[in-house]
């Protein structure tokens, strides 16, 4: 039934919770693959170009810098490993943009058949203050999710 599973993850333990049950999901369908991916911000940075060939000298170009793609390669890698010790196809990958957008947007184009994430389960004025990128992932996303409340996460104001 669920051939592709989608896996949002940020690094956070509260993300990891939903692991477990990814596992036993991917186990129990069958499933073909499950992709874990991570988003980080487009962070710019500057690099000297130098022109010399044009007598111009140097300047500064800009330049994505991708530190935090490689940290957050690094950690879906391991996670990965672990998974696939169980006997699980894993991939990876790590997507540039804003969390929820990019998500959405990557479940859509390689015919992901679910996606499974966790929530902190906030509710009221802290998922107004903090945000919520697993709400806003329910509420774009055109195909079934998994939502998992990290244990500990009680509802509040």
């Amino acid at each position: 039934m669920y051939q592709r599973i989608l896996v949002p993850l940020d690094g956070s333990k509260l993300a990891e919770c939903a692991l477990p049950y990814v596992e036993e999901l991917a186990k129990g369908c069958g499933t073909e693959e499950v992709i874990l991916v991570s988003v980080t911000e487009r962070v710019q940075g500057y690099r000297v170009f130098d022109d010399s060939t044009q007598m111009r000298g140097q300047r500064l170009i800009r330049e994505a810098v991708g530190k935090k793609q490689e940290q957050a390669q690094r950690y879906l890698n391991r996670i990965a490993k672990a998974m696939k010790a169980k006997g699980l196809s894993v991939d990876t990958e790590v997507l540039l943009g804003d969390p929820a957008e990019e998500i959405v947007s990557y479940a859509k184009h390689p015919g992901c058949d679910i996606i499974v994430i966790s929530s902190h389960g906030r509710s009221g004025i802290s998922r107004w203050a903090f945000g919520s990128v697993a709400d806003k992932i329910f509420r774009a996303s055109t195909i079934p999710i998994l939502m998992v409340r990290a244990p500990g996460c009680v509802p509040g104001i």
